[in-house]
């Protein structure tokens, strides 16, 4: 992984936390979860505080994120809303901390002054043992400490003010007067600064988690479905008069959940065309044919007439395989009909020719499970799916992990959002 790590690939865009006081706050709050202090002088963090270099030290990659539910958060700044989050076990963790940081941005602009901010995103779970245990969370609240206490101390500030409102003699009460400078002095005036996060309660709308080999939940008004693996315990026994479980595996029933609830969007020649979306499917599926046949082979400086010359010397292996030439024919159907007929496509060929419908709310978790039958897409792994990415990464050959970081500094890192809304529609 190093190679990823030098070229921002993993666990880049976080931000460096290289000063003491910020440093001492972080200590107190891996006190209170019962971690030994950092030694280091500088480290990274991403939205929720997690730290790459902190896991090493202490030798623990999930210690913000115990048995994989109830994920820890440490906030120290305001801009932690704007970076990713790097280490989670489900995919909504990042929506959801966004969603505490702007609905709370006045309380933690000001308590972040004097304090570091942490705690637990609290589940109605504190283990995942089957589906029954996914499917119960339904919301999430925020416990929200401070090393410090200031949000109590602005608590108990606030009781004070309104009893020197309240009752006539409390002004010459000098030990209630007195206890209010000193709580002032820490908490400055609570009547211009809330120093209380008011929105800590969040839904848990759909969603994909590591759990059980990996597992999507998609929610709509009057189902849920679960998409995953059948041999996962609960699978088709938990609630099943109310839950729709199909197996990952299926992929005729995959897809016509996805197209019966509009979740993807049908190739069309309106965004076939203008996208390059079957062009990058070709290109995709020839870098994957030459790294399985030559899987040492330097790809470093090939070009598209190199590429040209392989593929009319493996026509054989390339037919076989029979990706390349079924996307060309749809670029000819596309081209002539300005639309594909997919009950004529095999089931596990229609995930090549469909993204997800851009303006719905789930489409970043579709085109995640779309990915999942397109493996060797690495582009759309590494944008959707990282985990899956990271998976695949490890198994290639030295070389083809070098090209597919070149690939992906050339064209997604120079201009993601360009990227993403030119292939998958997205804006952003």
């Amino acid at each position: 992984m190093d190679l990823l790590y030098e070229n921002e690939l993993i666990y880049g865009r976080l931000l460096t936390v290289d000063q003491p006081h910020l440093i001492e706050r972080y200590n107190r709050a891996l006190k209170s979860f019962g971690f030994r202090a950092t030694k280091l002088k500088s480290f990274d963090i991403d939205r929720t505080g997690f730290s790459p270099e902190i896991a090493k030290e202490l030798k623990d990659p999930s210690y913000l994120d115990p048995n994989g539910v109830n994920r820890r958060f440490i906030i120290l700044t305001p801009a932690q809303a704007d970076l990713p989050v790097v280490h989670t076990q489900f995919s909504n963790t990042s929506q959801l901390t966004y969603e505490f940081f702007t609905s709370n941005a006045r309380a933690i602009n000001a308590l972040t002054i004097k304090d570091v901010i942490y705690g637990e995103i609290e589940d109605s779970v504190s283990v995942v043992n089957d589906i029954e245990d996914l499917l119960s969370i339904n919301q999430v609240e925020f416990r929200v400490l401070s090393a410090e206490n200031v949000m109590g101390q602005a608590a108990e500030l606030r009781l004070l003010v309104d009893r020197l409102q309240d009752e006539p003699d409390a002004w010459r009460n000098n030990e209630l007067l007195n206890r209010m400078v000193e709580l002032a002095k820490v908490t400055g005036d609570i009547r211009e600064n809330s120093l209380v996060p008011d929105k800590v309660l969040f839904r848990h709308r759909a969603f994909w988690t590591s759990h059980f080999g990996g597992t999507f939940v998609f929610v709509d008004d009057n189902t849920t479905t679960v998409i995953g693996d059948p041999s996962a315990p609960g699978f088709r026994r938990s609630r099943p008069w109310q839950v729709n479980y199909i197996s990952i595996k299926d992929a005729e029933q995959v897809f016509q959940f996805l197209a019966s609830t509009s979740r993807i969007e049908l190739p069309r020649a309106s965004w076939i065309e203008k996208s390059g979306y079957l062009e990058n499917r070709g290109e995709m599926i020839i870098r994957h044919l030459i790294q399985s046949l030559e899987p040492e082979r330097d790809l470093t400086n090939i070009d598209r007439i190199w590429v040209q010359t392989w593929i009319h010397a493996n026509a054989a292996l390339i037919n076989h395989d029979g990706t390349w030439p079924f996307l060309n024919a749809v670029k000819r159907e596309i081209g002539q009909t300005g639309q594909l007929n997919m009950a004529e496509v095999d089931p596990k060929r229609r995930f090549l020719v469909v993204r997800a419908l851009p303006r719905h709310p789930d489409a970043w978790l579709v085109n995640h499970l779309i990915s999942d039958f397109v493996p060797w897409d690495f582009l759309s792994r590494y944008v959707f799916n990282k985990p899956g990415f990271f998976a695949d990464y490890e198994g290639w050959s030295p070389s083809y992990q070098q090209h597919v970081v070149d690939i992906l500094k050339t064209t997604y890192l120079k201009d993601k959002e360009g990227l993403r809304k030119r292939l998958y529609g997205l804006e952003q």
